[in-house]
This record gives structure tokens, sequence and C-alpha cells, in this order.
């Protein structure tokens, strides 16, 4: 006989879903859906030279946006994530349930072309497994992309979101991929408006744009919040095994 705070198998997962993080942190009416994800997707395939038919692993893909967008791109894309929401509404691309943090990735070493991430790292206490596991399962010569918030210019916030762990900065980013054994590392702060990445001398108004209005101070005006909110956006290639030392 059930007890009575027990819940009942079907009531249980109804009441998980209800408080799942996409559903309470990335539901559709405080974030909705944009076109922003296309317009990602395609600057990193321009920027990196991802050509269609490539494989493409989105580790935490969430509300699976940015898998369609690569996938509209030509990319042959899948993904894992944590949540039991995302994977049940992501059929289509045959995302698996894993927790990319402390789980092995479902794929055999190899398998892809591309890993990519975007503010997933931030969550982990350590990422070292993540980053081993992302290696794992690259190819030769494959591409991780990892984007995640500037701490600099997002201390303020950054802990709004209570399942932020680790900040990061560039140098320590690069550091990072550095250590886990990626060759060509670059790491950058990253705008996230699509206008300056056409016209990159605009960054310039952004810059001043920050000064007078920080990130403390919240505002819907998208130009205005990413001038002075920023990512980082780094990026290695994994080398072969003859040419680690």
């Amino acid at each position: 006989m059930l007890r009575r705070h027990e819940a009942l198998p079907g009531e249980f997962l109804t009441l998980m879903k209800s408080k799942d993080y996409l559903s309470v942190v990335y539901n559709e009416k405080t974030r909705p859906r944009t076109n922003y994800p296309q317009e990602l997707a395609a600057h990193l395939c321009r920027r990196f030279q991802l050509q269609n038919g490539m494989t493409l692993l989105d580790t935490g893909c969430g509300r699976g946006e940015l898998l369609d967008a690569f996938a509209r791109a030509g990319l042959r894309v899948t993904g894992v994530d944590q949540s039991p929401v995302a994977v049940e509404q992501l059929r289509a691309f045959d995302v698996k349930l894993c927790d990319a943090g402390k789980e092995q990735f479902p794929y055999p070493d190899n398998s892809f072309d591309v890993v990519f991430s975007k503010s997933v790292i931030e969550h982990f206490y350590a990422p070292d497994h993540f980053l081993h596991e992302s290696l794992r399962v690259l190819k030769t010569g494959g591409r991780l992309i990892v984007m995640t918030p500037d701490w600099i210019t997002q201390m303020p916030i950054f802990y709004d979101d209570h399942t932020h762990r680790r900040p990061f900065t560039k140098d320590g980013l690069k550091d990072l991929l550095l250590i886990s054994g990626l060759n060509q590392v670059e790491s950058d702060l990253f705008y996230q408006l699509p206008i300056l990445w056409k016209y990159p001398w605009l960054k310039y108004l952004s810059r001043t744009i920050a000064i007078f209005y920080p990130v403390a101070r919240k505002t819907k005006v998208k130009f205005i919040r990413w001038s002075a909110e920023l990512m980082l956006l780094a990026t290695g290639v994994k080398p072969n095994e003859s040419n680690v030392s």
C-alpha cells in the first residue's frame, strides 16, 4: 500500500516533468524561440568551415534548437542531454539520455567530426570528464567548439542560474583546452549579436553601450543586453595520437 506522501509512477513522472530545468528556466513563455539558433549555426559553420555531411554531437542539447539549426545547415546531427524531457521531445534527432559531466557518452571512439556545446560546461564543478569524453568521441582532426558565459562581463548575473557551478575567463578556458590535449586552440570573447559578425567595427558601439548600461541593469533590448553580456567561444582540434606528447 502506498503511503500518503508516495506518488504513483505516472504521477511522479508528471511531477518530474513539471519541475524539469527546461520547463522552468527555458520554457517557451520566458524564453520564446527565435531565429537566432539558425544565425548562430550558420555563422559557426562559416567560421570553422563545417561542411555538409559532417557529423556533429551537441552535448547538453536542451530544446534542440541548435540541433535543428545545424541540421538545416547540412550537418548530420545528434545530441545528449540529462533531461528526460529533452530526450522525449527530440526523438527525431535520436537524442540520448546522458549526464555529460559524469557519464560516458553513449558513442564509440572517433565517432564525430564536431563536438559542440553551448552554455553547458559552466554547469560542471570539474570539466575534466566532459572534455575527456568529448575528445574520445571526436575523430582525429575533429573539432571541439565550446561556448560559455564570460565571467568578467557576466559576473553580476552568473549565479542567477542556480545550476551554474564554474565560471570561466578567456585565458582560463584556453588553458583548459590546451591541457586537455587539443591543438590549434583559440579562445575569444564572443558577441551574440549577428550584426557584429557581419560588421565587426560595430563592436566599438557595443563597448560604449556596455560602459553606460552594464550587465546588472537588465533590459529586454537585445542590442543593449548582448553588448554587455558576452560569451566565450573556444575551439581546438583533436591531434593524431602520434602527435600527443
